[in-house]
């Protein structure tokens, strides 16, 4: 195997393992979280949200120097689009369903499941589109002036994002696909899969736009 090759093995297992544990999040603390918080909302959102910005945080440290841990097909076309890297995107999701389905393995639940739970609607779609935007300013913005940074500003921003969108914030084509395979706290019913996408690209092509005049 050459060295590029192995290379770009290291790079996709990198991608694909960082994208399994942040999916395992995501969906092993909303299970755990609906279990707990006896009904309060509120209290198994933010059961949900601290670990999913936590385990952001600490993978991007962990994957980046591999990688550049993207764990999101949409930053990954966004850095593509500004020549920054190949896209890898196909690894972020196999690793999605490979974290879920970990998930629901730790919880002794269904491998296979379809999420019911219904997230549709213009405020989402446009939730959606703001939490990418948000997210992609915040990659690009921590890129070009403290990029030592961006892991703790990507997982904080995620930790927001939670509670000021309508959505909150998948923000990922990958989560948005897995999410559906869970019919736990976290999922998202497929019927609502494609909107959801084409609000994530829509605020990602807005971000690349935008980072291009601000911080070229």
């Amino acid at each position: 195997m050459t060295t590029s090759a192995v290379s770009l093995l290291r790079r996709l297992v990198a991608e694909s393992l960082g994208t399994a544990f942040l999916l395992a999040g995501v969906v092993g603390s909303g299970i755990m979280a609906a279990k707990l918080a006896a009904g309060n909302g509120a209290l198994a959102l933010l059961c949900n949200t601290l670990p999913t910005g936590a385990i952001l945080t600490v993978l991007i440290l962990t994957f980046g120097p591999v990688s550049g841990a993207h764990f999101n097909p949409a930053v990954s076309i966004a850095m593509a689009v500004r020549r920054r890297l190949s896209p890898s995107a196909a690894a972020s999701y196999i690793g999605a369903i490979v974290g879920v389905l970990a998930a629901h393995a730790m919880f002794d639940l269904p491998l296979w499941q379809v999420s019911s739970t219904e997230r549709a609607g213009q405020g989402q779609w446009f939730a959606e589109a703001v939490a990418t935007f948000g997210l992609l300013m915040t990659i690009f913005g921590c890129g070009a002036q403290t990029p030592a940074a961006t892991p703790y500003a990507v997982g904080l921003y995620i930790t927001a994002a939670y509670w000021f969108t309508a959505s909150t914030s998948f923000a990922n084509p990958a989560v948005t696909i897995a999410r559906a395979l869970s019919d736990t706290y976290a999922g998202i019913a497929p019927g609502g899969v494609v909107a959801f996408i084409g609000a994530q690209l829509v605020g990602a092509a807005a971000a690349v736009l935008l980072a291009r005049w601000l911080w070229r």
